[in-house]
């Protein structure tokens, strides 16, 4: 061998092309083109049909907004879950859907056309179509942007024709069932929608209200009764009552008094008030705006009440005292305030009592018109004019200003109001005409054969399910599917033949849409309906939540791709009373059962202080922000590190940590894929026995790893888990240990040799299994790696599965020796560190080491025996006995080999015999480092 050679040309550094830098903002949109040219989503229902179906129902976003950070945390987390089914050998198709109808997209419309009674129905739904198709295409763009494969030419949208027929089908097997009644009941109604809603539609935020005492003054016939009562001679009497909706008092038919609650009987000045005994003193002295004096007279139970009879404030009307289970004695005066019209405990002890359900208010939230006073007013112009007439009539007994909890709609953002109309329910406790169970009933067995993530979740559908009133699903809007029902024109009942006839509609439906029932030439009579002179159209649409709610009849049973019931939703927590619950609801009430076997809830995306996220707190972030700045893997590790089951927290400071965690994994892969540049599995792998040992160890470690993420944290949907051990995998165990080892070997080691195809060996391994494992979450950085790696640029880790990691014979013995020979690592590191640090050395090479060791360490030290130096870096090591385990750095003496940099006795080309052996014989042998 020529000296002059230069021995850098017989080291083993190769090249990748895959890069250092991601720039996935800029590489990623030509990735995402070649997957679609490629159809690769086609490509895997191909591939994998005869599977065990794996299918993860999508909850449908409304088709209204751009995409944010919520739509992206929910995209993202439900593309992870299909990625890992199909890697673990699942048939996972993944249909995408939209919600279609309903007021957001009304409005919108009205912006452009004007208010839909001011154009034609058929013209109006056209452009509400054409509107949500905009935003559908607008926020599609943003979830293919995110990575998220699925079948995005074929989404299923709630404005389809198909599925607007068939769910007026499940409508019809609902009412088949028996579940559907009409009923005039209060309702959360919104005056801006002119419209009922759903409770999912509700929202709580503060207002301030005039909060009320107010005198009802005992009626003639009967005092006598209640000095009897009281056993006293009194006269000036009155039952006094809070309310913080003063413009309901016009509605207001009985005084509802707790049945075991203690009443008392107070004189101020002249006139005697019966208040709650707990509640007295807080009326009457700590109320800023009544602080009177009094004296307790006598008590009684508030059943002893009942019946008595006292006059309205200020109409000509006989108000009852009844008995009431929902009356406490929190607040207020533990005398409520009864407007069966107005409030839905109302109603139901109006039910009992048989109060008059009589209701003044129109759906403009004006008086109708004949009410006494109040007519043509708005509900919020009445209450000043009630306080006023009650200040009139000597019937205030005080009043102030309160602020609190009350219902808005989720849309205006305006306050609600309850008011009883006649509206279609799905009654929570009617029997049904199959088994006789009632919904509720069949709902809370359904949810003990489903799986909660987090288990937490269980107890708020349960209690949500406890509290559920009968289902309001009728609306009165224009843009929703409509009840296909035809109604007599006098007795309001359903025609008889209902169930064939919404059949009959459904198939003109699925053929022209929702505008085919909307058509005015379409008439009981032209439907050829018998008595059809008796029958009229029902006006009402369907609430949206029943839209939705119903997707698992009609997408999940009519897709040949999908199946009934779905094996997982996945919502955000707020679902428990939106999807989540319509869809149980109506499952139960067509299927008997609920439509899914899983139920995963994620919280909402919050800044790094834990504030939600708002436009005047300016802490926004758009995820085409974070796309744009780091690219969609970013964003998809950002997700998948969060805990999900809590409020997921984002900053810039978190996001550069994830941007850090990144760093790691692309540099760990780097190295794998230059090392495995000259690698071929089928010609170049060796069997697993001939390893060397510190190769066996690794691939035990791979091993122990793919099988708890495999099998463990996929399964479980434990991703942020499975992000901290792949990071901790990458930087510790191959990082900090296995390659930092390997490098020596790697390099210097013939490039055909023993000693280096056992690493690259295991290197292959732990490649295709890492990226397999990292797929699910960083989908473009570990196909771009999987193409390098198989040299193959139509392949994808979605064509394969998890790598069988071969079985290693003394793999117990194995690993309790490499664990202590690692442990024992980091002491050695830590001083090499310290005597680089004072300058002792400069790399680990220049180093000799005295290790001493005790007796179980020196028996494993010396089994390694040449070995030893390659495992901590090191040109030579003296091995000593010893009590105590310690290590000692010492200056090596010897010459530096020009080829690997060792310090050893080296002859005159000035590298030393093993590295002759590597350029120039059959390589060295390695044992076990």
């Amino acid at each position: 061998m020529d000296e002059t050679i230069d021995y850098k040309n017989t080291i083993n550094l190769l090249e990748t092309p895959f890069p250092m830098r991601g720039d996935l903002a800029k590489r990623e949109p030509s990735m995402l083109e070649k997957w679609y040219s490629e159809n690769r989503y086609q490509k895997l229902r191909t591939l994998y049909a005869g599977r065990d179906k794996f299918i993860l129902h999508d909850g449908p976003p409304y088709a209204n907004g751009d995409l944010h950070l919520g739509h992206a945390v929910n995209k993202t987390l439900k593309d992870i879950v299909i990625r890992s089914k199909t890697i673990a050998g699942f048939d996972a198709p993944f249909v995408p859907g939209w919600d279609c109808h309903g007021l957001p997209i009304e409005l919108n419309v009205e912006k452009i056309i004007g208010k839909s009674k001011n154009s034609s129905s058929k013209e109006f739904n056209d452009e509400c179509r054409k509107y949500a198709n905009l935003q559908i295409e607008q926020q599609k763009k943003g979830f293919i942007r995110l990575g998220v494969l699925g079948d995005w030419e074929n989404p299923y949208l709630t404005m389809g024709y198909k599925i607007e027929a068939n769910i007026v089908r499940a409508l019809g097997e609902i009412y088949k069932n028996g579940f559907l009644f009409r009923g005039a009941k209060p309702v959360h109604w919104c005056i801006e929608c002119a419209s009922a809603l759903a409770e999912a539609e509700v929202e709580y935020q503060n207002k301030v209200s005039p909060a009320i005492y107010v005198k009802f003054k005992i009626n003639n016939h009967s005092l006598e009764q209640l000095k009897n009562i009281f056993a006293i001679d009194i006269d000036q009497v009155y039952a006094i009552i809070w309310t913080t909706t003063p413009w309901t008092l016009p509605a207001n038919q009985a005084i509802c008094v707790g049945e075991e609650i203690d009443y008392s009987l107070v004189k101020v000045d002249d006139a005697y008030f019966i208040i709650a005994t707990d509640l007295v003193e807080a009326v009457l002295v700590n109320d800023k705006d009544a602080s009177l004096k009094y004296e307790l007279v006598a008590k009684q139970k508030g059943k002893a009440l009942e019946g008595i009879k006292f006059n309205h404030p200020f109409y000509e009307r006989i108000v009852p005292m009844i008995l009431g289970e929902h009356v406490a004695v929190d607040t207020g005066t533990g005398l409520v305030h009864t407007a069966p019209a107005h409030g839905i405990e109302d109603y139901q002890v109006g039910l009992k009592y048989n109060l008059d359900l009589h209701n003044p208010v129109g759906e403009d939230g004006t008086f109708i018109k004949g009410t006494p006073v109040f007519a043509g007013l708005t509900v919020w112009q009445a209450n000043a004019e009630v306080i006023e007439i009650l200040e009139q009539k000597d019937r205030l007994l005080a009043g102030h200003k309160l602020e609190h909890s009350y219902p808005h709609c989720w849309r205006h953002k305006t306050p609600l109001i309850f008011r009883t109309t006649e509206q279609w329910f799905i009654g929570m406790d009617k029997p049904n005409l199959i088994n006789d169970k009632s919904l509720r009933v069949l709902a809370k067995e359904a949810i003990t054969k489903v799986k909660f993530t987090p288990e937490v979740g269980r107890a708020r559908l349960e209690a949500m399910l406890n509290s559920k009133p009968d289902w309001c699903i009728s609306r009165q809007r224009n843009w929703g599917v409509p009840m296909t029902f035809f109604i007599h024109k006098e007795t309001r009942e359903l025609h008889p033949d209902s169930y064939s006839i919404l059949q009959q509609i459904a198939e003109l439906i699925e053929t022209g849409g929702i505008d085919a029932w909307f058509n005015v030439e379409m008439t009981a009579k032209s439907l050829n309906i018998t008595d059809a002179e008796n029958y009229i159209k029902m006006a009402n649409t369907l609430d949206v939540w029943f839209d939705s709610g119903t997707t698992h009849f009609s997408v999940l049973e009519q897709r040949p791709d999908l199946r009934w019931p779905a094996d997982l939703y996945l919502e955000g927590s707020d679902q428990h009373r939106g999807w989540f619950q319509s869809s149980l609801l109506t499952g139960c009430a067509i299927q008997g059962g609920a439509p899914y076997r899983q139920l995963l809830t994620h919280g909402f995306v919050v800044d790094a202080k834990g504030r939600k996220m708002s436009k005047s707190l300016g802490n926004g972030i758009e995820p085409q922000e974070i796309i744009r700045k780091y690219g969609a893997d970013i964003l998809r590790l950002w997700v998948a590190s969060a805990d999900y089951a809590n409020e997921l927290s984002i900053s810039d400071e978190i996001l550069k940590r994830n941007v850090e965690s990144y760093r790691r994994i692309r540099n760990t892969l780097r190295f794998l894929l230059a090392n495995l540049a000259d690698f071929k599995k089928e010609t170049d792998s060796l069997p697993i026995v001939e390893l060397v040992e510190v190769d066996k160890y690794a691939l035990i470690m791979l091993k122990n790893i793919q099988n708890k993420v495999t099998n463990q944290l996929y399964p479980n949907y434990q991703f942020h888990f499975i992000v901290q051990e792949l990071v901790k995998f990458c930087s510790e165990d191959l990082g900090g240990f296995y390659l930092d080892m390997l490098k020596d070997r790697l390099y210097t080691s013939k490039t055909d040799g023993h000693a280096r195809r056992s690493a690259q060996t295991v290197l292959f391994y732990i490649a295709e299994s890492l990226l397999l494992m990292l797929s699910p979450i960083l989908c473009f950085t570990a196909d771009e790696a999987w193409e390098v790696l198989h040299n193959n640029s139509e392949d994808s880790t979605l064509y394969h599965s998890y790598p069988l990691i071969p079985e290693i014979e003394n793999e117990l013995a194995i690993v309790s020796k490499w664990k202590q020979i690692k442990e024992f690592r980091e002491i050695v590191l830590k001083e090499l560190e310290n005597q680089r640090m004072v300058g002792t050395i400069g790399s680990s090479l220049q180093a000799e080491l005295v290790i001493n060791a005790d007796k179980t360490l020196f028996a494993i030290l010396e089994s390694l025996g040449s070995d030893l130096k390659f495992a901590y870096m090191v040109s030579n090591v003296i091995l000593q006995h010893s009590e105590n385990n310690a290590v000692t750095v010492l200056v090596s003496g010897k010459g530096k080999c020009e080829r690997c940099w060792h310090y050893i006795e080296t002859n005159e080309k000035h590298i030393c015999n093993r590295c002759i052996s590597n350029v120039e014989g059959n390589g060295e042998a390695r044992i076990y480092a």
